[in-house]
């Protein structure tokens, strides 16, 4: 296990040895480079245009190097300067952060491989918390907040006192802009068109921002907008249990999806040390998708041979699945603050918050079965040279030589698209909302080498919402039957993927339509209500009362600092849902109420004028999302055993200990050295699985319950996760000209970690890549700025299989490395070209269960390309 941490895989080692090639070969680390030009602090944030990445690394490492716990930051212009079109697909440049894609595009963040789960998210120094699909996570979607919006993001890795403790390996606050950050007018905006190489869908992408100070009242304001039109290749596969392919999905997707924000703050400056301000930050997500799938039931062949690398089927049932979904986030929050300096050590900081969270999901799929007619299914051969992609002929299927039989017609050019006889409407949805209001007060008192610190902060949560529920529709023949004959395009599928045939879109807009119509005449006619789209059992609210306190004290000497304190949390929830039992709904109440003890202490040792040490140890906790408390169950007593599914209200949080430390060079202004280590031990691991009820909480007076299955989200027993990471950044100013504009970027970091169950040990944490590479190489010189950026992760577990029983049912998700290209070039002071190219690898993403050769899910969404322009007066 704990070779991993010392054994490098080759990219990770040609890496390390490029650096330190590097290094050696121009002493950049035996001696400063020419003397910097004095940056004034409000200067600091401004878009410079002849060397944006160097002034935003100042800046970032100035601030890294004097925290007082160990944290990563991207400062100022940096976010902008990558193609990065969401805070989440900025934050993977940071060591140790690791990024979680859905359909090729960036939506959570990883740090260290930890779960999603283990980091908490504040905007502006306020908490915020995450609302995903059916209340699934509170992991918090990063795609819901533009880039542009941001001037800086930290990644704290240990913590203080006065950070949240719901933050197991790193908290992360993103910080709006300032309209202080330079006085006068200011306006800055770009705009940019380009197009997706696979379907050739447009991108376009805008942002303005302007700000006004007179150095008592400010004011900013800032716009931004994203959106692409996507295709996405997708291949989904199913196993026997002899590992022979029993089925696999043709899937296409046309997305469009749209990432747009709005923000606006005022500031007033009443006196020297005092600020006053208003904040205002909506963020939304969109995605419009259509869903073009055709499933090759194998395993439910009416005959033949089906093998492992090939097969020979008669009548193989193909499903059809037509839909035109859409899911939203929406992100509005609210701060009014102060910050006030009295004199005499005296600081006081106040906020008021309101945060609203809205996440919607809608996806009215139609089934269209071939189920009934047995000779419209296509007989079939395949073969798996390449396991990622079957390739098909196929067969009509005919009658055989004797009644009831079956036997492979003749050779067909392609799948009938028309040939399906019986509809299924699925109406799917889930809507969760929720409504967090913060009020937080910090006063700090300083006085000669001390500095005493404390505060309180009290959030009252209101979350309600459902799992994503579903109702089932048979839609009987009948006038306005939906046939799927009438809705083929003439349009083939843009796919890169072979499959040896070829698939036309169906006009998946117009089933939609269709289909609501259609459900609507059936609702007219009593057979349908949409009232019963959502189970009352996949129904639930919850109220959280978080209040918290602290206190903490910094001592400083000539050369080192501790600081060491505690945080006290009490949480109190009321969890309510219903029950399902043979149809009879109870409605159930639960309440929690715990109070929990967070210590921590960071120790920061000044060894030379450029050289650091840093040691932290820190209690923290990660809640249970709020689907998995949830009171709803739905209980069946017609299986043997019966069994009981829904949430879990009585789960515990998970607890860790844990310890950090890192050693960090600073060269020069620009650049950095640094190797950290961390430990997590953690108690009460979340994970999904099925035992047994065990007690009398979901008997009836008849029925005794206790030793039904209980499928849901339970507590394991203990984990652990430990890992180190390596930082290098460096401007090579001590290169002769023109090289003296060249400058690297780099970080690897080599995790580990697993937990136990009461039936298994080891289990890897979902997430959890042995490596993750972040590298870049950039050049800034005669007005131009480029940029190299790779980034690579290792395999990890994603899904655990089994429900926490055995290992083979894992999903892993497969190693990919992504290549990306910018290119600024400042034509003069106020305008700038760009051209940003994206994924240049053209990636592949692979699920796969046990091995490589047996893939679950295939996706690809092609290279991307931009071009703009950027401006600021």
């Amino acid at each position: 296990m704990f070779s991993n941490l010392t054994t490098f895989t080759f990219k990770a080692a040609a890496l390390a040895g490029v650096s330190l090639l590097a290094v050696g070969a121009t002493g950049a680390l035996a001696a400063d480079p020419a003397p910097e030009p004095a940056v004034a602090d409000e200067d600091i944030t401004e878009v410079v245009i002849y060397a944006p990445i160097r002034d935003s690394q100042v800046a970032a490492l100035r601030e890294q190097r004097n925290a007082d716990n160990l944290v990563n930051i991207i400062a100022s212009d940096t976010v902008g300067r990558f193609p990065d079109q969401n805070s989440a697909a900025a934050l993977s440049r940071l060591p140790a952060v690791a990024v979680q894609r859905d359909q090729g595009q960036e939506r959570y963040i990883q740090v260290r491989g930890a779960p999603n789960r283990w980091t908490s998210v504040s905007f502006d120094g306020v908490t915020v918390i995450g609302v995903d699909e059916g209340g699934s996570s509170r992991a918090f979607r990063f795609d819901a907040v533009p880039a542009v919006i941001l001037q800086s993001i930290a990644v704290n890795k240990s913590l203080t006192p006065d950070l949240p403790a719901e933050a197991i390996v790193a908290q992360i606050d993103l910080k709006s802009y300032s309209p202080f950050h330079k006085n006068g007018f200011d306006l800055q905006g770009e705009f940019g068109l380009g197009e997706m190489d696979l379907g050739g869908g447009q991108q376009q992408q805008g942002s303005l921002r302007t700000t006004w100070s007179n150095g008592t009242f400010g004011v900013v304001a800032g716009v931004s907008h994203y959106r692409r039109d996507q295709v996405t290749d997708n291949r989904e596969f199913a196993y026997d249990a002899n590992g022979i392919i029993s089925s696999f999905d043709m899937r296409n997707y046309l997305l469009r999806r749209q990432n747009d924000g709005a923000s606006l703050g005022f500031e007033w400056r009443p006196a020297v040390g005092h600020v006053l301000f208003a904040k205002t930050i909506v963020s939304e997500f969109k995605d419009d998708e259509q869903r073009n799938s055709y499933t090759f039931q194998l395993g439910s062949a009416l005959g033949g041979t089906r093998g492992a690398t090939s097969g020979d089927l008669v009548g193989v049932p193909v499903r059809s699945t037509a839909e035109d979904g859409q899911y939203r986030t929406r992100n509005t929050i609210n701060t009014l603050g102060g910050d006030h300096d009295f004199g005499n050590g005296w600081d006081v900081k106040w906020r008021l918050n309101e945060t609203k969270t809205k996440n919607t999901t809608e996806l009215p799929l139609l089934l269209q079965n071939q189920q009934f007619n047995r000779l419209l299914r296509p007989s079939l051969s395949y073969t798996l040279n390449d396991p990622k992609f079957p390739i098909l002929t196929l067969y009509s299927t005919v009658n055989g030589a004797t009644a009831g039989t079956y036997a492979r017609g003749a050779a067909i050019s392609t799948l009938n698209q028309g040939a399906f006889d019986f509809n299924i409407a699925l109406p799917i949805m889930a809507t969760t909302k929720s409504t967090s209001r913060t009020v937080k007060v910090d006063v700090t008192r300083a006085f000669n080498q001390w500095t005493f610190k404390g505060g309180l902060q009290h959030d009252d949560r209101e979350i309600e919402g459902n799992v994503i529920g579903q109702s089932t529709v048979i839609l009987p023949p009948g006038a306005g039957d939906l046939r799927a004959a009438d809705y083929v395009t003439s349009k083939p599928w843009d796919t890169g993927f072979a499959s040896g045939i070829t698939l036309n879109y169906l006009d998946n807009t117009r089933i939609r339509n269709d289909m609501e119509a259609r459900l609507k005449a059936l609702q007219t006619a009593g057979l349908y209500n949409p009232a019963n789209n959502i189970a009352k059992s996949d129904l639930y609210s919850i109220d959280e009362k978080l209040t918290a306190g602290y206190g903490m004290a910094k001592v400083e000497f000539n050369t080192w600092q501790v600081v060491f304190g505690a945080r006290v949390e009490n949480m109190k929830q009321t969890i309510r849902g219903f029950t399902n039992a043979a149809g009879v709904i109870t409605p159930v109440e639960v309440e929690n109420d715990y109070t929990d003890f967070f210590p921590s202490v960071n120790a920061k040792f000044d060894l030379t004028e450029k050289l650091v040490l840093r040691g932290s140890a820190q209690r923290g906790i990660a809640r249970p999302s709020f689907g998995a408390v949830r009171a709803g169950a739905s209980i069946s007593d017609t299986s043997t055993p019966g069994t009981v599914t829904g949430g879990n209200p009585y789960l515990e949080p998970e607890y860790t200990w844990g310890g950090d430390a890192s050693l960090e060079f600073y060269p020069s202004t620009d650049s950095v050295l640094s190797v950290s280590g961390f430990y997590r031990h953690v108690e009460n691991v979340l994970y999904n699985s099925r035992t047994k009820v065990g007690d009398a909480r979901y008997d009836s007076p008849t029925v005794d319950r206790s030793n039904y299955d209980f499928v849901s989200t339970l507590n394991g027993d203990e984990g652990k996760l430990y890992g180190l990471e390596f930082n290098y950044q460096q401007r090579f100013a001590m290169l002769p000209s023109p090289f003296d504009g060249l400058g690297f970027q780099g970080n690897v970091a080599v995790l580990d970690g697993s937990f136990d169950t009461a039936a298994r040990k080891d289990v890897p944490f979902p997430g959890t890549s042995d490596t993750i590479v972040n590298t870049s190489i950039y050049y800034e010189k005669y007005g131009l700025s480029a940029r190299l950026s790779y980034q690579w992760r290792d395999d990890w577990a994603d899904t655990l299989g089994g429900l926490g029983l055995g290992s083979g049912g894992d999903e892993y998700r497969a190693a990919y490395e992504n290549l990306d290209l910018t290119l600024r070039y400042a034509v003069n002071q106020n305008l700038t070209v760009y051209a940003d190219a994206s994924n240049l690898t053209d990636e592949i993403y692979m699920a796969y269960e046990g091995d490589l050769s047996h893939p679950s899910e295939v996706e690809q969404i092609g290279r991307r390309f931009m071009a703009g322009i950027r401006f600021n007066f």
